[in-house]
């Protein structure tokens, strides 16, 4: 399962840097790119180099570092992130992550989330996948955290959809998918039936290009979940999911690093494209959170 943890979080970062570049952009799947790119000048991220990843990977990795080291707890968790907010160290935060984090700034400290259904807040959810053994843990645990920046029922429900896909996915279970679309509908009832209607459309055999005019790709867990869902359970290779994910246009980095996450979750590290694990950012380092977490997971009472 050690494998498995680090291709969790490897693919989660890999997806987001390949996606990193598209971020915010119109869909581009007739021109798709093998490996990693430098965002086009003017853009947001056009600041970072080919294999660098946004403030998705870098709340995920702060929360992990503090779930593996044993120091996690939310009102640590909001100042470690307000203090990276006061360095201008996120790269390109979400509105609603940003609105959080000056709230925290201007509170002191004291957690005060906004009500937004933006996907925010779902990479910091995988690390409870990954380290809780039960799902209710994993539950309870990734409310109280997306409740540091997002307040709105529907942020949480996208976000326990994603850690319980990965939850189930690293623990080898054969139809990790389905048990988390039902996981979404008890969640959310119009998320699951987003993320229900995206599965049918992708085993219909629709193209994505018209699959994208349906379910839409922007910064919204109904709409950013349920395309991750339809790339899922349309491809199974594993470069092609992460390449086409990047290509997908809006919220490019969160979905192809919800894509990401699940592919290393389910095939481990090794299955991962070793070109794209070359160029990563932050590649050892990850690998070492990863391992420090799976032995708190497999060591904790």
């Amino acid at each position: 399962m050690l494998d498995q943890f680090k291709g969790c979080l490897l693919g989660a970062a890999i997806g987001d840097a390949l996606g990193m570049a598209r971020e915010s952009t119109p869909p581009d799947l007739l021109r798709i790119h093998d490996g990693y790119r430098r965002a086009w000048r003017g853009h947001p991220n056009a600041g970072l180099r080919p294999g660098q990843f946004t403030d998705d990977t870098q709340m995920m990795l702060l929360v992990a570092e503090m779930l593996a080291d044993g120091t996690y707890s939310e009102n640590a968790y909001a100042a470690a992130l307000a203090r990276m907010y006061m360095n201008d160290e996120l790269r390109f935060p979400d509105g609603a992550v940003d609105a959080a984090c000056r709230h925290l700034l201007l509170s002191g400290g004291k957690p005060s989330g906004v009500s937004s259904n933006t996907s925010g807040c779902i990479s910091i959810a995988i690390p409870f996948g990954l380290l809780y053994n039960e799902p209710v843990d994993v539950t309870e645990r990734v409310v109280q955290a997306c409740s540091v920046t997002h307040t709105h029922p529907a942020a949480h429900a996208g976000a326990i959809t994603v850690a319980l896909l990965v939850h189930h996915a690293v623990r080898g279970h054969p139809n990790a998918l389905a048990l988390a679309e039902k996981h979404a509908a008890l969640e959310d009832a119009t998320l699951g039936s987003r993320v229900r209607a995206a599965v049918h459309l992708a085993n219909e055999g629709i193209s994505l290009e018209s699959a994208l005019s349906v379910i839409g790709n922007d910064v919204t867990v109904y709409q950013t979940v349920p395309l991750a869902f339809f790339l899922m359970t349309r491809i199974r290779d594993v470069a092609t999911l992460l390449t086409t994910a990047a290509h997908v246009g809006g919220n490019t980095d969160t979905i192809a690093l919800i894509c990401g996450a699940y592919a290393g979750a389910t095939y481990g590290r090794s299955a991962l494209p070793p070109d794209l694990l070359e160029g990563l950012e932050g590649r050892d380092v990850i690998e070492s959170v990863a391992a420090r977490l799976y032995e708190r997971c497999t060591t904790k009472p």
